[in-house]
């Protein structure tokens, strides 16, 4: 019998819930693609026009300049997560350790110098003029805000030397507060190669080389269904695509397929950006594209934007219940002043100052942290990679590699990794209605912690028993070899 999986169509944001990046860059609206009215055949259909999405279609045709490619977006191209993030460009050498754990040794560093690469790759189509992001690599920096996080940052030096990579040097509490611009910072680490961009410039620059090399792109056309098959059969309310290998890229929105629902959870970020306060923001120390981050376990990340505004984002870990992503995860004003409140606390030169931006994205989390490539059981052509985990401009690049080998049947050290052959290795995540409950209860845990750290206190076990309820990665590490 043949299958069919079912997805929900997301719901789009209204105009004024969009993020700052697509305001900014159409202010008038974004000019979509063409929908699909007809039926169509392609050697390769991608289901979401994210950057996942693009890069895949990107690495495709760097592997065959004629393969025949579609990609379907329901709203239009960067208006999932790709459009809504922070921003924030840094390598995978600060997960080392997740990447050990999930690929063994050797891959594990080879994946974190690619993310490395991927960096120095975009800078260079940037300053080639092929792709437009507003790329600056004026540094990554992780600081400690509480005298609990003092020199976390150790561990993954020490991880690092092991394979000769010193990619971050250690600032002290004197040095911080002149990179961070704010006296709650208490000492921390700085990546040079890495800083911020405009990943909405990135998806339009992107959608606009693709269609020119000949990759069909339909917008406002909502997967509804996809009939497992070879080939298999995309349907959509206009029309369907019938290919050969099929990839899933939504992201979050993966999640209405029972399968891909067990190996991710999502949860809301909440993200703000100011009113334009260049002066202020120069009196503090920002004055660059640096992209800067706390160590809160509900972590704070932000940058000072091209146009002198401070854009600010924190992962509330709001749960959603089933990932039944609504207008809530769209926008959700309740999340707003908590936002607000920490960026006052950590710039009270801000207080006051306007927001003019503020919106939700969902932020899909596998058990490893990591993303999660593998194909639906039973239709190995139909492959999805979800899980980012909030880490992912940088990262997708390198990922793309690995999606598009295993798409085209390329034999090589891409369609090799480990990362993408991770089938028997996956934590599954509780099924409903125990994730919602669990998911509640860890994150009054996790905000309990937040509190007691920040003010000083010591942590009891009970908080701490109940943060471990979180789920987590459970493989053989390097026992997948050296």
């Amino acid at each position: 019998m043949t299958k069919t999986y079912r997805l929900r169509p997301p719901v789009p944001a209204e105009p004024g819930e969009r993020s700052y990046w697509i305001q900014t860059a159409s202010p008038d609206g974004v000019k979509r693609l063409r929908g699909l009215a007809s039926a169509v055949t392609a050697s390769i259909a991608i289901v979401g026009g994210g950057l996942t999405g693009l890069w895949t279609a990107w690495r495709i045709l760097e592997n065959d300049p004629t393969a025949d490619v579609v990609i379907l977006e329901a709203d239009f191209c960067g208006s999932g997560a790709s459009g809504r993030n922070g921003g924030q460009v840094h390598t995978w050498f600060g997960n080392l350790d997740y990447l050990r754990a999930v690929t063994g040794r050797a891959e594990a560093i080879r994946l974190a110098r690619a993310t490395r690469d991927a960096i120095a790759e975009m800078a260079e189509l940037q300053r080639d003029g092929v792709l437009t992001m507003d790329l600056r690599l004026d540094g990554f920096v992780s600081y400690s805000a509480a005298p609990a996080h003092d020199g976390n940052w150790r561990p993954a030096f020490a991880l690092l030397a092991e394979h000769d990579e010193t990619p971050y040097r250690e600032l002290d509490a004197r040095e911080i507060v002149e990179v961070t611009g704010t006296a709650t910072s208490r000492g921390g680490m700085m990546e040079q190669d890495a800083g911020t961009m405009n990943p909405f410039k990135l998806v339009m620059s992107l959608r606009e080389r693709l269609v020119e090399r000949g990759v069909r792109i339909y917008e406002s056309t909502p997967v509804t269904s996809i009939v497992a098959g070879e080939p298999a059969t995309l349907q959509t309310p206009g029309g369907s695509v019938t290919a050969k290998k099929v990839l899933i890229a939504t992201n979050a929105w993966a999640s209405s397929i029972r399968e891909i629902n067990r190996v991710m959870y999502a949860v809301d970020g909440q993200v703000i950006t100011t009113e334009p306060v260049p002066d202020t923001l120069a009196a503090t120390g920002l004055v660059d594209g640096k992209a800067l981050g706390d160590s809160q376990m509900q972590v704070l990340y932000y940058q000072r934007t091209v146009d002198g505004r401070l854009l600010l984002g924190q992962g509330s870990g709001l749960p959603i219940y089933r990932d039944r992503l609504t207008r809530r995860s769209n926008s959700n004003p309740a999340l707003e002043p908590g936002v607000v409140a920490e960026m006052e606390r950590m710039y009270p030169s801000l207080k006051g100052a306007r927001v003019d931006y503020a919106w939700v994205g969902p932020i899909d989390i596998s058990a490893s942290h990591l993303p999660v490539i593998d194909t639906l059981r039973g239709a190995d052509n139909i492959l999805y990679c979800v899980g980012y985990t909030g880490t992912a401009l940088a990262q997708i690049p390198v990922v793309a590699r690995i999606l598009a080998a295993q798409l085209q049947g390329i034999d090589d050290e891409w369609s090799r990794s480990a990362l993408g052959h991770q089938r028997g290795r996956i934590t599954k995540i509780f099924p409903e209605p125990f994730r919602f409950i669990g998911a509640t209860i860890v994150r009054r845990a996790v905000m309990r912690r937040v509190r007691m750290e920040m003010a000083g206190r010591r942590v009891g076990p009970l908080t701490k028993g109940l943060i471990a309820l979180m789920p987590r990665y459970r493989g053989p590490g390097d026992s997948l070899g050296e």
